[in-house]
């Protein structure tokens, strides 16, 4: 079975692309939607729900899981990766993330080497992307944002209000006075504002979200690892978690994605760090 794991509806926007490339596999989504945006908590806690949501994965029969969460693929992914994978564990299951796949995409698209990054003030702050991006190519001149309420307005189903996108052209000035010809939506729940994004930064402006880079990738990482790619289930079942009210969850993604989902609610720790 493939999880995908995110902090709420975001990873949705990654789902859907690798169910319509890959609709041979079962999958099993986690929106941790009661503890969303995770960019707005502590690296401690961001740890503690990524690694939460892995053991509740794991144990729910995941052999793959995806980060699709950018938040916790920057904090969280390489300190869970040798927690979980190690020894006889590293070839029964992996944990992927999105970063390493959205990178090598912005090296392949971008022409005048200006990249611009958008994304939780976690991930902003993680240099994650930055890091990724400059072992390709250390020429690649990069600027970047947080964008901390955008995530909140995306939940809350506020996205296409006037007021979410006056922040988001705030929050888009600093970037255009760098004339970047790329940027990266380093957040999942980014692309259901993606018709904004585009129109605020312009034609010049390719706009990059991980969905459908996402999925290619996963195509390409299934036929180089068979050892993987035979564990996997294949009855193409679909199943639908979150931490919050599964009522909110089915409206928002019928409204927003077209999908008719019945998610079922579960619980994972409210402890926090302090």
């Amino acid at each position: 079975m493939i999880a995908i794991f995110d902090s709420g509806y975001g990873g949705l926007t990654v789902l859907k692309p690798i169910m319509e490339l890959l609709p041979e596999y079962d999958y099993l989504y986690l929106g941790d939607n009661a503890r969303a945006p995770y960019g707005n908590h502590s690296k401690e806690n961001i740890k503690k729900f990524s690694e939460e949501a892995v053991e509740y994965l794991f144990k729910q029969g995941a052999t793959l899981i995806i980060f699709a969460c950018n938040t916790a693929s920057a904090v969280a992914l390489r300190s869970i990766q040798e927690k979980y994978l190690k020894g006889k564990n590293e070839k029964d299951r992996k944990i992927l993330g999105v970063l390493i796949p959205v990178a090598e995409e912005v090296v392949k698209v971008t022409k005048t080497k200006k990249v611009a990054i958008v994304g939780t003030k976690a991930t902003i702050n993680s240099k994650s992307y930055d890091e990724e991006i400059k072992k390709l190519d250390p020429s690649i001149k990069i600027t970047s944002a947080s964008c901390p309420l955008l995530v909140p307005f995306i939940e809350e189903g506020w996205h296409k209000k006037p007021e979410a996108i006056s922040v988001l052209k705030k929050y888009l000035r600093s970037l255009k006075t760098h004339n970047p010809d790329t940027l990266i939506l380093g957040c999942t729940h980014y692309p259901l504002m993606g018709k904004n994004f585009k129109r605020i930064m312009g034609k010049q402006t390719k706009v990059l979200s991980s969905g459908k880079i996402v999925a290619k990738s996963l195509k390409d990482y299934l036929a180089r690892h068979p050892e993987i790619e035979s564990k996997l289930s294949k009855k193409g079942k679909r199943k639908f978690l979150t931490t919050d009210d599964p009522d909110k969850f089915k409206k928002f993604t019928q409204k927003n994605f077209g999908m008719k989902i019945q998610a079922t609610p579960i619980q994972l720790s409210r402890e926090v760090c302090l």
